[in-house]
């Protein structure tokens, strides 16, 4: 061991005739350890947030879109989408139809977004129907009957009799008329606000209506509910809703026309470069965007506050390394006397310094330590354990996300130890400058 550490560990383990010292030492450690384990669990938090939104956002819906810049529909959609799956990079392609509408059950209703799809190609380019905990999505494999039709809604001269027939239709007739009906599948909260289960039906209601002499109405369909997806989302969960692209197509009147072309690559880090070729290559008239340019806004936001969260937590770094510069000082005090007698033994002034240097140092680096391990335990605990529960109305989802990472705490220790240096220098430096017949003169 190097002559000035072994002296640096010498003072911090001898006992001191002023107990103090010893406190703002003990306090000094605990300062940066509770820094240090603080930095790292907020850094686990915001990885965490950033991780989760990433992958739910990113894993849910497709990476990329492609619709018309008119916005007058996409035609002959099957050869365009497989002239464009061949592009590089490209791994899936699908074709969806997106329209606002009102879901209602009896009394109860709710705004959503309904989606048109083809659930084998979906599934490659999102994970939401994988998310079905209640039911099953696969009742949206059946293609659509031909005669399947929609309805309008009744006009004032003809009123809606289906449920005031003036015999009642027995269970089992009520029982195959819903059973006939086209399949829906609804998000949980979605289907916990309308009080709908697995084999109730809906009633879907397109704000795009019909011309009729008693002006415009809208068009109408009912439908089944046949599963109900929780993907732990709440943006998706509460207003989003999947129906065949064909029974998606009859309600709006849409024809053989699709809104929107997704499509799934396998580098995000080239989502804007991949966004531009996709666009390029499907001609004029059609415009591209991709998920991490729709939701730039949050993600700029949650990398804004990863770094106010490690500057306004790092101050507490910053107040523990004043307690050991002020604890070096009383211990420069006090071993005026030791220090002149190591250099009138031949100690150079160097040294000296770095004696006390080593020994602020190494008050950072067990702090460090001991702060290093609370943090990956705490972050470890509270994202196995999901202990930190939030109001997904607000946040999007029902826990706080822990992702610790190793690169983090490289970097944490490496600014806690740093800043316990910066705090050794004046001390150290106040040491070096003794002399030591004035230190001695009057032993």
């Amino acid at each position: 061991m190097r002559f000035e550490l072994f002296i640096a560990t010498r003072y911090l383990r001898a006992k001191r005739r002023q107990a103090f010292i010893g406190i703002i030492t003990g306090i000094s450690v605990a300062g940066v350890a509770a820094g240090v384990a603080s930095l790292v669990v907020a850094m686990a938090i915001t990885n965490g947030f950033r991780q989760d939104l990433q992958q739910r956002l990113l894993g849910s819906t497709s990476n990329i879109s492609l619709q018309r810049v008119a916005d007058d529909g996409i035609q002959n959609w099957p050869a365009l989408m497989d002239r464009l799956s061949k592009e590089s990079h490209v791994v899936a392609a699908a074709p969806a139809v997106f329209e606002q509408v009102l879901i209602s059950r009896g009394p109860r209703a709710r705004g959503a977004i309904l989606k048109g799809m083809i659930p084998k190609y979906e599934r490659k380019v999102g994970d939401l129907l994988t998310t079905v905990k209640d039911g099953s999505a696969e009742a949206l494999e059946d293609p659509a009957p031909k005669h399947a039709g929609v309805a309008r809604a009744p006009s004032p001269a003809q009123p809606e009799s289906e449920t005031s027939a003036a015999s009642p239709d027995s269970l089992a007739a009520v029982q195959q008329r819903v059973s006939a009906m086209p399949p829906i599948v609804l998000g949980k909260v979605m289907a916990d606000s309308l009080g709908a289960r697995v084999g109730d039906p809906v009633l879907v209601t397109s704000p795009q209506g019909e011309l009729t002499p008693f002006g415009i109405v809208p068009k109408y369909n009912r439908f089944r509910v046949v599963g109900i997806f929780n993907s732990g989302f709440y943006d998706y969960d509460y207003g989003w809703a999947f129906v065949r692209l064909s029974d998606a197509q009859q309600l709006f009147g849409l024809g053989d026309l699709i809104s929107v072309l997704e499509f799934k690559v396998d580098n995000l880090d080239q989502a804007d470069a991949l966004t531009s070729e996709i666009e390029d290559a499907a001609g004029k008239g059609f415009m591209a965007t991709n998920a991490l340019r729709q939701n730039s806004a949050l993600f700029k936001a949650l990398k804004t506050e990863r770094l106010v969260t490690f500057i306004t937590i790092g101050l507490i770094v910053f107040v523990a390394a004043l307690n050991i510069l002020i604890s070096l000082i009383m211990m420069v005090m006090e071993k005026t006397k030791d220090i002149a007698v190591l250099m009138s033994m031949g100690a150079r002034r160097a040294q000296v310094r770095n004696l006390f240097i080593a020994q602020g140092v190494l008050i950072g680096a067990i702090g460090t330590a001991i702060g290093l391990v609370l943090g990956y335990g705490i972050s470890y605990l509270g994202g196995h354990y999901h202990v930190l529960t939030l109001s997904p109305e607000v946040y999007s989802i029902d826990y706080v996300p822990f992702a610790p990472r190793a690169i983090d705490g490289v970097w944490v220790a490496l600014f806690a130890v740093l800043i316990s240096f910066v705090a050794t220098l004046y001390p150290s430096w106040s040491a070096a400058r003794i002399l030591p017949a004035e230190a001695l003169r009057y032993e």
